[in-house]
This record gives C-alpha cells, sequence and structure tokens, in this order.
C-alpha cells in the first residue's frame, strides 16, 4: 500500500512542478510563493481547528495531536528549511528549462543518501555508490546540454539556485526522518499531520513578512505579478502530495529511502510536459541525462532494498 501511495506522491508532485512553471512564467516569483502558502495553510487550517476543538478527526488519517513550544520550534525549523528551499527554486524554475530543472531536482534521493552517509554515519553498498555516480555522471551530462541553449552551469546563478533548492529539499528530507520518527529511535515523535498543518502556517506568516518588507515596496520597479488559476493548482497538488507522502510513511514497513525515490520520478512528468507543452530544445541530450538520474535511482532501490 504505501509503494501505491509512494506512486501516486510522485504523479501529483509532477503536476505541482507544471502548474508552478506556468504560474513563474515572465511573473513576480515573492507574491505568487506567498499565495501558495496561504493556500496551502487555508486547506489544513479547519484540520487544525477540528482537531483541537473536537474529536471528530481521532482515529482517522486527518488526526492531529496537540502540540507544546518546543514541537511548534521543531515545526518553526522545518518551515525555515522548506521556504528558503523554495525561494531558491521557484527564481531557479522561473528562468531555466523545465527539463533542466526536473532532471537536477530528482537527484534529491542521492543527496539525502550522501547526508544520511556524512551526518547518521551509514554505510553506502555498492549499488548505492553506483547510483551516486550515475547521479554525479548525469549533471556532468545536463551541464553539457544546457550549453547548448547558452546557460554555463559553473557561472549561472539560477542553476545554483536550483542546486542549493535541492540540497535544502534533501535536508528536509533527512530532518522529516528525524522530527517523525519514535522517541525510542532517537527522533521527535512528531504527528505527520501537525508537522503538514503548522509548518504551512508558520511558512506563510513568513512570506507575508517578506512580501511586505520586501516586494511590496519595491514592487513597481519589478517583474509585475499577474493572477492565474494555476497558482491555485500549485497549492492542491503540493499539500496533496505531501499528505499522501507523509502518510505512506505512517504505514509499518514504509521505507522513506525508498519512497524518497519514488517520489522523484515526478520527473518524469514534468520532463513530457516541458517537452510538449513548453516545447523545449535540445530534448534528445536531455533524456539521455534523464535516463541516467532514473538509472541511478534504480541503482539506489536494488542497494537499499
Amino acid at each position: 500500500m504505501w509503494l501505491i501511495l509512494a506512486f501516486l506522491s510522485a504523479l501529483l508532485l509532477g503536476f505541482y512542478d507544471v502548474f508552478k512553471k506556468q504560474s513563474l512564467k515572465n511573473n513576480a516569483v515573492i507574491p505568487i510563493l506567498f499565495l501558495n502558502t496561504l493556500f496551502s495553510s487555508l486547506l489544513f487550517l479547519p484540520f487544525i481547528v477540528l482537531g483541537e476543538s473536537t474529536e471528530l478527526l481521532t482515529d482517522t488519517p486527518f488526526d492531529i495531536e496537540n502540540g507544546g513550544i518546543h514541537e511548534h520550534l521543531y515545526v518553526i525549523g522545518k518551515g525555515c528549511i522548506v521556504l528558503s528551499s523554495w525561494v531558491l527554486g521557484y527564481f531557479g524554475m522561473k528562468h531555466l528549462p523545465l527539463t533542466i530543472v526536473g532532471p537536477i531536482n530528482a537527484t534529491r534521493p542521492v543527496m539525502v543518501l550522501v547526508g544520511a552517509f556524512l551526518v547518521f554515519g551509514e554505510r553506502l553498498n555498492l549499488w548505492q555508490w553506483v547510483g551516486v555516480l550515475l547521479a554525479v555522471l548525469s549533471f556532468f551530462m545536463l551541464s553539457r546540454s544546457g550549453k547548448k541553449e547558452g546557460i554555463d552551469f559553473k557561472h549561472n546563478s539560477w542553476i545554483w539556485m536550483i542546486v542549493g533548492a535541492a540540497l535544502l529539499g534533501a535536508l528536509s528530507g533527512l530532518y522529516d526522518k528525524y522530527l517523525m520518527a519514535p522517541l525510542q529511535n532517537g527522533g521527535v515523535g512528531l504527528n505527520r499531520m501537525f508537522v503538514q498543518s503548522w509548518y504551512n502556517i508558520y511558512q506563510c506568516i513568513m512570506m507575508a513578512i517578506v512580501m511586505l518588507l520586501l516586494w511590496w515596496p519595491s514592487r513597481k520597479q519589478t517583474t509585475p505579478f499577474s493572477w492565474r488559476w494555476s497558482i491555485v493548482g500549485v497549492s492542491v497538488f503540493l499539500s496533496i502530495a505531501d499528505f499522501v507522502y507523509f502518510y505512506s510513511l505512517s504505514i509499518p514497513g514504509a521505507m522513506i529511502s525508498i519512497v524518497s525515490m519514488i517520489r522523484r520520478g515526478s520527473v518524469v512528468v514534468s520532463f513530457l510536459f516541458g517537452a510538449i507543452a513548453f516545447r523545449e530544445r535540445n530534448l534528445k541530450s536531455k533524456l539521455l541525462d534523464l535516463i541516467l538520474v532514473l538509472l541511478g535511482m534504480l541503482c539506489l532501490y536494488i542497494g537499499t532494498r
């Protein structure tokens, strides 16, 4: 069951990337990011209210356990990590083809694995090392594909923003593992709905401050904001994808390493839309890069079983 949910989450994430790219095209980034956090917060606010004032959600997948100041501080930390990743990722995606952004984001499971190796002292087996090397090779080849479109990976700030977003996304994955792991396993033992609901609320507050202090005073000198219904789609698809992701992890026997890798399969959806809907260029060379990324994920899957 958790594998099916992981694949469903990957599909939803693919559409999330597509709606995000459509929303950002020739549009202001900061207000879009604020609206995304706002709509996501509004989606989960009823669950927070019902969870704290009634027992209607008890023993359901939507049950939210109450938390104290320490639990909320942990969630605020997650909100800061995710929001930082989103800011970098949104700016990078606005200025780069989806067929380049997708494969870079798909290397996140490799970053999570390397992070587990460095932080938690986990050892990598041969299959996992092959997966890491394939991911590095795919990134190198992707940089060669980017040069055909005038994108220099070494000196392009948007590329480095996407890489930074991917690194912070990997850090968020490791932090999720820590937050929701049982106390007896060295984790914090937080309720998954508590984490997902409240980190959206805190992100919305942080983005409101950023928008009012940084974007609003200079909005007439920057890219103007235009409303698009795809902005709502970003919040809806991401919220459902994350809910399915957290729910899959709550099922006994679910392996976070495999779930994380399957979720990165969303690159297939975004790549296809980049090729068909946005008519991006140099698809043959980028397809080879994508295949290498997927092969790397397959090696990680085999090595993690």
